[in-house]
């Protein structure tokens, strides 16, 4: 009797073990099924076989198309063909810059997460919340982003196939910023001389979208002849083919910004791609506005459109529920990192996002700017993005996400549409030399390109800043080192020598900003030494806070604080 019950037990055990088994084996297969994403089919893949030939050092052709980087640092590229075509030559031409911008991308993410368990879960997670995203992706895009997956480097099939990273990396932006709003976007862009009739309607923008200093290094000014749509030039890096700020031969501007999302559940089109494709078919307003209404996006984005036909600005603001549109009655318009259409007006997200975030404040700085010039010309819509103080000239700190110039953008813009020009920042930030491009005299030249041709009309180049020849400049690269070190010394749990001396230069590199007098509070805080952190978070207090939220937590730090004294 007892032996039977036994052998009940132990069926019952193994008859469990088999069913778990079965479901988790069944949870895998399903898994890998929902989650393997298929390359296009394209039916000729003859160009994979062209060579690359490098006549000079950093220069590089394939063809017609070709990849060189001027005197100032930065890599200008030529595109042309069909869509599979643009994306192996894309891919060929940039191989070593793929991988270094892979190499960077990838150090922060193992930066900002740094449990191995925890990354394994996010690429697990992104597999499946990137599922269904080729079927939001138009052919064309597919077919050209598999094209420049061939390539990239082998190095990271643990993260995924080359074909699956270039196409998730597209979503990187649109991800990070939905699920954890990571601070790694807050741009700004305006538009002046909107209805004048003595100056050139002028837009300009700083993208500060930041991984880290080895990913901002090798920028890349792309011109693109597709063999559908509009001819276009684009500011990127290797194997990206969304656009964030560009340009196309009939004077439309295309910049994004991003807004305050809902959490999505999974992913649809990449907000870059859908630039991309307002770039490369859209002539003026009306027929962006058309392609943006028939796309679904995950995450909230405003789409700065300027338009040479239409010699105007239209912001599309687009959720993942909703569209509106907002127009300028003046003769500027500034566009942050909050909606202001009355389609928002009410929309709780935004609301929420425009009373924490730097995004107001910074908004009110631009305009206050612009309000200073009666026409903007070039020049002085550099000396706008440039700027790096607070409302009424006040200093809130080097770095602070409030001013126009955060000392963290990938590239800088200003755009004249009337005129096809469009001058790009070279390093560091937007305070290097402006390049002029001028669309027209560039297409007319591509096929007659040498190691020796400039491109740019050196005649328009905006100088280098003052700025960076600076005492302030130089503070501020000490201000970043020390810090950088404070923070990894609090990441280690490890007390710094000479921790008054250290923590005094922090807090001179960088006076005004509230970020260094927070992070010697953390690290006293975290050392015990709970009276000096106190004095840091009071005077951080006194500074101008970025977002709320951070002010909130130095607060309830104070309160702790004192209620153990």
């Amino acid at each position: 009797m007892r032996s039977n019950k036994k052998n009940r037990w132990w069926k019952l055990i193994r008859n469990t073990v088999i069913v778990l088994i079965v479901l988790i084996l069944g949870i895998i297969v399903t898994y890998n099924i929902k989650t393997d994403i298929n390359p296009p089919k394209v039916d000729n893949i003859s160009v994979l076989s062209l060579e690359r030939i490098n006549p000079s050092p950093d220069f590089y052709t394939i063809g017609n198309s070709w990849l060189r980087k001027n005197s100032y640092g930065l890599w200008e590229m030529y595109l042309e063909g069909n869509p599979f075509e643009i994306g192996v030559i894309n891919g060929k031409l940039t191989k070593e810059l793929i991988k270094i911008q892979e190499d960077a991308f990838v150090e922060q993410i193992n930066t900002l997460i740094p449990s191995k368990s925890y990354l394994r879960f996010l690429k697990y997670f992104i597999g499946w919340f990137n599922r269904d995203i080729d079927e939001h992706i138009p052919q064309e895009y597919l077919e050209e982003i598999y094209g420049v997956s061939f390539g990239a480097s082998d190095g990271y099939d643990y993260i995924g196939n080359n074909y699956e990273r270039m196409l998730n990396y597209h979503g990187a932006h649109d991800i990070g910023h939905a699920l954890q709003s990571l601070a790694l976007v807050g741009c700004t862009s305006f538009a002046s001389n909107l209805g004048s009739k003595d100056s050139s309607l002028i837009i300009g923008r700083n993208f500060d979208f930041y991984i880290n200093e080895s990913f901002a290094k090798n920028k890349i000014v792309a011109f693109v002849n597709p063999d559908q749509g509009h001819k276009f030039m684009y500011v990127t890096w290797a194997s990206m083919i969304g656009v964030v700020s560009g340009m196309n031969e009939k004077g439309l501007t295309v910049t994004i910004n991003a807004a305050k999302s809902d959490i999505p559940t999974k992913a649809t089109m990449p907000i870059s791609l859908l630039a991309r494709e307002i770039l490369q078919y859209a002539g003026n307003i009306d027929e962006a506005i058309k392609i943006a209404e028939k796309r679904n996006t995950f995450v909230s984005e405003s789409i700065f459109i300027g338009s040479a036909f239409d010699n105007n600005i239209t912001i599309i603001e687009k959720s993942p529920s909703k569209l509106g549109l907002f127009n300028s009655k003046n003769a500027s318009l500034v566009c942050s990192n909050h909606f202001q259409s009355d389609v928002f007006k009410d929309d709780e997200n935004n609301s929420k996002y425009i009373t924490e975030s730097a995004s107001s404040y910074r908004q009110q700085r631009c305009e206050q700017l612009i309000s200073h010039y009666e026409n903007i010309d070039f020049n002085e819509a550099a000396e706008i993005l440039r700027n790096y103080q607070g409302l009424d000239d006040l200093s809130i700190g080097l770095g602070n996400e409030k001013a126009m110039a955060q000392m963290i953008s990938h590239h800088s813009v200003i755009f004249q549409p009337e005129m096809d020009n469009v001058w790009v920042s070279t390093s560091p930030y937007q305070f290097g030399e402006y390049l002029m491009y001028n669309l027209k005299d560039v297409f007319n030249e591509e096929l007659a390109i040498n190691s020796s041709t400039i491109l740019y009309d050196s005649s328009f180049t905006i100088p280098t800043s003052n700025f960076i020849a600076s005492d302030i400049f130089v503070n501020l690269q000490k201000y970043r080192t020390i810090r950088n070190n404070i923070q990894l010394h609090l990441k280690n749990n490890h007390k710094l020598d000479n921790e008054v001396m250290v923590i005094d230069s922090l807090i001179a590199s960088n006076p005004n900003y509230y970020q260094g007098y927070v992070l010697a509070a953390n690290y006293y805080y975290e050392n015990k030494q709970f009276d000096k952190a106190l004095n840091y978070y009071n005077n951080a207090l006194k500074k101008e806070f970025e977002n709320t939220t951070t002010k909130q937590l130095v607060v309830e730090r104070i309160n702790e604080i004192n209620e153990l004294n």
